[in-house]
C-alpha cells in the first residue's frame, strides 16, 4: 500500500506541467461550486470521498475546449450528450466499512432541484426528508448539516465522469498511459486537482482516474489535500450499467488508508422528460 501511493503521488507532481487549466465559476453564479467533508465515520454522515458539487444545467460551454480530449470523450460514454433528457434519477448508495453497514436512498430532479432522503439517523431511527436545494437555508439544521452534506457525496460519487468534465473550479491534468495501480493492464490517466486557496472542506484534493481504451473509468485514486482521513483512497471502478441514455458505475471496491471499504448502488433508475416510466440499471 505505502509503495503504490508514492508513486502515484510522484506521477502528480512530475506531470504537472502539462495542465490544462478550466476557468473559475463565479462565487454568484448558479451551480456554483461548494465543498463537503470526507467524513469517514461511525454514523450516518459517513461519506465515500471529498467533493465538489456542480449544477451541469449552468456549465460554461467555454470549459469543454480547455479540457483534454479524454475527459469529454469519457463524460459522453457515460451520457454527457443526453443529459438533458433526464428528469429524475434514483438511487440507493451503500457503504461497507469494517463494522459499519450504511445505506441511504434518493431521488432527485435535477432541472428543478428537488431532493428526496429515506435513511437513518445515528441512533437507527427512519428518518425522511423532502426539499428543494434552492431554499436550503431555509431548511431544518439536520437537512442542512446532514441529508444535503449526504446528498452530495452520494450524487457527486454516482456521477463522477461527468462531474469531472462540468467542474471548472479544478485543474485537469492529462498523464497519458501507466500502469493500473492493481492488477493488470493499462488505462489513461486523469488528475483532476482542486486548488489549495480555494476553500471549502477539503481544498487541494486530487483525483486520480484510469480511463481505458473503451472510455470508461476503471480505476480511482484519491488523494486527500488535508490532514483529515482517509488520506488516501484505492477503489475500482466497475459493476457498470445502462439506466436509459446514462451509464453508472454501480460498484467501489477497494480500501482507505489500507482499510477495505466498498461503495455499491443498488436500485438506481432513471425517469426522462416526458415520461412517467422509471427504467432500470441492468
Amino acid at each position: 500500500m505505502t509503495q503504490i501511493a508514492h508513486v502515484t503521488e510522484s506521477r502528480i507532481t512530475a506531470s504537472e506541467k502539462v495542465i490544462y487549466t478550466a476557468k473559475a465559476h463565479t462565487a454568484g453564479s448558479p451551480g456554483g461550486p461548494s465543498m463537503t467533508k470526507l467524513a469517514l465515520a461511525t454514523t450516518s454522515r459517513c461519506l465515500f470521498f471529498g467533493l465538489l458539487v456542480f449544477t451541469p444545467s449552468a456549465a460554461p460551454s467555454a470549459w469543454a475546449q480547455t479540457r483534454p480530449p479524454i475527459l469529454e470523450k469519457m463524460a459522453k460514454t457515460y451520457g454527457l450528450d443526453s443529459w438533458d433528457q433526464i428528469q429524475a434519477i434514483r438511487y440507493t448508495w451503500n457503504l461497507q466499512l469494517g463494522a459499519l453497514n450504511i445505506s441511504r436512498s434518493w431521488e432527485w430532479e435535477p432541472k428543478t432541484g428537488k431532493v428526496s432522503y429515506e435513511g437513518k439517523d445515528k441512533d437507527g431511527k427512519p428518518v425522511k426528508a423532502t426539499y428543494l436545494r434552492s431554499e436550503l437555508g431555509s431548511q431544518p439544521d439536520t437537512v442542512k448539516n446532514e441529508i444535503d452534506p449526504a446528498f452530495i457525496n452520494d450524487n457527486y460519487t454516482l456521477l463522477f465522469p461527468l462531474k469531472a468534465y462540468w467542474d471548472g473550479s479544478a485543474t485537469v491534468i492529462d498523464q497519458g498511459m501507466y500502469n493500473l495501480p492493481v492488477g493488470n493492464g493499462s488505462a489513461e490517466l486523469v488528475a483532476v486537482k482542486y486548488p489549495a486557496e480555494s476553500g471549502g472542506y477539503t481544498p487541494g484534493d486530487t483525483w486520480e482516474l484510469y480511463v481505458g481504451k473503451d472510455n470508461r473509468a476503471e480505476y480511482l485514486v484519491y488523494h486527500r489535500g488535508g490532514t483529515k482521513k482517509p488520506s488516501i483512497l484505492f477503489a475500482t471502478w466497475g459493476g457498470h450499467k445502462k439506466a436509459g441514455p446514462l451509464l453508472f458505475s454501480t460498484d467501489h471496491r477497494g480500501n482507505a488508508d489500507g482499510k477495505p471499504i466498498r461503495v455499491f448502488f443498488s436500485d438506481v433508475s432513471v425517469k426522462v422528460t416526458g415520461s412517467d416510466t422509471w427504467v432500470n440499471a441492468k
